[in-house]
């Protein structure tokens, strides 16, 4: 589904941010532009940011603007022509015990717990490490209002959380939090496939799972589901 640019998008001012050491590639530096905090942005000039490669990241809505290097590239999945591949469905599968909810509201000290778990255990090599409550808080304990949480729950038990955006055209996923003692059930896997699901039944394009980087490893996963779009040079191929 295409969509024009509304002229809003014209008037909205970008802060570059000063070079720093990129999180993804260590032999590089790396710069972010980000949309003035205080331009307000509603869902559709939201939606339309996220059509020209923007992302969210807590109460900010940036995209990767590197002086010498431009391998974050923005990636979607059109969920129309989505097929999960045997080990996708193998996934499915091994989870059918689990049951998936969607909620605006959360407990936010049960899911602090699992994120701080997960954060500890998973990306202790990261600049989220070690996870506190105030930076759970201001990444993803602030919901917008076109916010979801995806709760997974094995019984009463909470395994696995997506943060999701309902978009015009499709969900963004933001971020996804799980219990790194059930890896062999590939929750992060099953989180995508999930929200792969949700837009269908919305009636939505696309997924948008973020930016791509051919070199790091932390991205391999998002070349798993196919096809794929990717937004180079101002427009979206598909692959």
């Amino acid at each position: 589904m295409s969509r024009d640019i509304t002229p809003d998008l014209h008037k909205i001012q970008l802060y570059l941010t000063e070079p720093h050491p990129c999180s993804y590639l260590s032999d590089k530096q790396a710069s972010t532009a980000f949309v003035d905090p205080k331009h307000p942005i509603d869902t559709a000039t939201y939606s339309h940011l996220s059509t020209i490669g923007f992302r969210r990241s807590g109460q900010y809505i940036y995209a990767p603007r590197c002086a010498s290097c431009k391998s974050c590239i923005p990636v979607r999945v059109p969920v129309v022509g989505f097929q999960p591949t045997r080990s996708q469905k193998r996934c499915l599968k091994r989870n059918s015990d689990i049951c998936a909810t969607i909620e605006t509201d959360i407990n936010l000290n049960e899911h602090y717990s699992l994120y701080q778990k997960y954060i500890d255990t998973r990306h202790s090599d990261g600049d989220m490490y070690p996870a506190t409550m105030a930076q759970y808080r201001d990444f993803i304990g602030k919901p917008w209002e076109c916010s979801r949480f995806i709760e997974f729950r094995l019984g009463k038990k909470l395994v696995a959380c997506a943060v999701s955006d309902w978009l015009d055209d499709g969900l963004s996923a933001i971020y996804t939090y799980y219990d790194p003692d059930l890896s062999l059930r590939s929750l992060g896997t099953l989180a995508i496939l999930r929200q792969i699901e949700i837009t269908r039944e919305l009636a939505l394009d696309y997924l948008y799972l973020g930016y791509w980087i051919r070199d790091s490893a932390k991205m391999t996963y998002k070349s798993k589901f196919r096809p794929s779009e990717l937004y180079i040079e101002n427009r979206w191929l598909r692959i």
